[in-house]
């Protein structure tokens, strides 16, 4: 028996097998409340441009409403002969408003009808990533404020190199978010316009209005060429694209949970919500959240990788090869919008352990820049003299197994002899970090002044949001 849906091109229905690769209603259904709305602005624009009679678009219409009804109640069959969301839609509504049903493909193809349910989620997700990174960005901003004079070690290639605060490595996620943000906002405005009337590939012959089902759907503009309106799927790439490079983001943050929260260093303390103990070890308490969080980057990074694959080598315009795009688009955005959830909560929830940040902080001599930059500023030493210096005395404390601080002014002296007692002024983690007051440096009056602004600045936007 041929598909209803396909009309009498085919005498006999598709193959077991074919059916199966060809269906995607087991992941499309999630595009039901775009295709109905897409659906409904065209009809209206159809009657308005008396293309379709009013009454048969008010029909229409009023069935499209059963069938969404259906589908949030649970009470909707999906029906994998029917392959995708648009015929299994357009089907029942066929069930029940008869013949006229037949009327609402009037101008339109599943394949803008494809490229516009998928953009109208897509921009919907990325309104929602966005709201999520802004709470993320207050969850940090917050920490920064509470511990901007608190110190840690910073570090280069993951050994001890310069002491910054804690304020100052929490500020520096809510940068990297806001360039996250960013290129989600920079996403969405690209992909804003509307593929609806592109039909198959070549527009149509019916005196349609796209501009009218662009205003209804939120779109600025229709877009300028059919064949580009059909095949595009930039906006599904810049959008993994961003949700990669945020997850990358969110990973390295992860990772560093992971590191802080182990027994050899107990940096932090990650609450009980978002820890696991072990099957075997009661003394366990692993920080699951954050290894997930790290390994699901992995996983959105690839999407991205998948859905580049897929394109690259399509000819223009449409292809089936373009139903492979969204299982990889739904995947990393809804586990991107998880792992926000989660990192959000983390953070939220972070204890640092500041004692033993600071005494971390001092250690693997990380005043010695420091001390080099006084040579320089004191004695008027030429930096790369003082680096010397400084290295002599930090190999000097080494050999004797302590700290940089703890060597006498005479031992300095016999390195370098016109150095003075003022020096030990700039030795310790506090005086250090105290002393960073450039632009973007680490000292508290920095981290305090930032963290006031931002908060400002965020909270503006998320009550224009809400």
């Amino acid at each position: 028996m041929s598909n209803k849906m396909w009309g009498g091109r085919f005498s006999e229905g598709p193959d077991a097998i074919m059916e199966e690769i060809n269906a995607s209603i087991g992941f499309d259904q999630k595009l039901y409340s775009q295709d109905i709305a897409g659906s409904k602005a065209h009809v209206r624009m159809l009657a308005a441009q008396g293309i379709v009679a009013a009454d048969d678009a008010k029909a229409i219409e009023d069935g499209l409403d059963t069938i969404k009804g259906e589908i949030e109640a649970g009470s909707f069959t999906f029906s994998r002969a029917l392959e995708d969301i648009h015929m299994n839609v357009e089907s029942r509504l066929a069930d029940l408003i008869g013949p006229k049903a037949g009327r609402l493909h009037t101008a339109r193809s599943r394949n803008d009808q494809v490229a516009t349910d998928f953009r109208l989620w897509v921009r919907d997700t990325l309104d929602t990533l966005d709201v999520q990174l802004l709470e993320l960005q207050l969850a940090f901003v917050a920490k920064a404020d509470e511990f901007a004079s608190a110190v840690m070690p910073g570090f280069t290639h993951l050994q001890s190199a310069q002491p910054v605060t804690f304020g100052h490595h929490m500020m520096a996620y809510v940068e990297m978010l806001a360039r996250d943000r960013g290129r989600v906002q920079d996403a969405r405005q690209r992909m804003n316009e509307c593929p609806l009337g592109s039909a198959a590939l070549a527009g149509t012959s019916f005196p349609i209005d796209r501009h009218m089902t662009a205003k209804a759907l939120g779109f600025d503009r229709p877009t300028a060429n059919s064949l580009d309106g059909v095949s595009d799927r930039d906006f599904a790439l810049e959008a993994l694209s961003s949700a990669s490079i945020c997850a990358m983001h969110l990973s390295r943050f992860a990772e560093e949970l992971v590191i802080w929260s182990s027994a050899q260093f107990r940096f932090v303390k990650l609450s009980d919500k978002f820890s696991t103990g072990s099957s075997i070890m009661p003394q366990k308490r692993n920080p699951d959240a954050a290894e997930l969080v790290r390994a699901k980057s992995g996983r959105i990074i690839g999407d991205l990788n998948a859905l580049l694959i897929v394109m690259k080598g399509l000819p223009l315009a449409y292809s089936k090869d373009m139903q492979e795009d969204k299982e990889q688009v739904f995947d990393a955005l809804q586990n991107l919008s998880l792992c926000i959830a989660a990192m959000t909560g983390m953070v939220k929830d972070l204890e640092p352990n500041l004692k033993e940040l600071k005494k971390a902080a001092g250690s693997g001599y990380s005043t010695a820049t420091d001390l080099a930059d006084w040579l320089v500023r004191t004695l008027g030493m030429p930096f790369r003299n003082a680096h010397h210096v400084t290295g002599s005395l930090v190999a000097m404390a080494a050999e004797r197994s302590i700290e940089l601080h703890k060597l006498s002014l005479e031992d300095m002296q016999t390195v370098e002899p016109t150095i003075t007692e003022d020096v030990f002024s700039v030795l310790s983690v506090d005086k250090s970090v105290r002393s960073r007051t450039c632009y973007g440096g680490t000292a508290p009056v920095n981290v305090k002044k930032q963290a006031k602004s931002w908060l400002k600045k965020l909270e503006k936007e998320k009550a224009a949001k809400q």
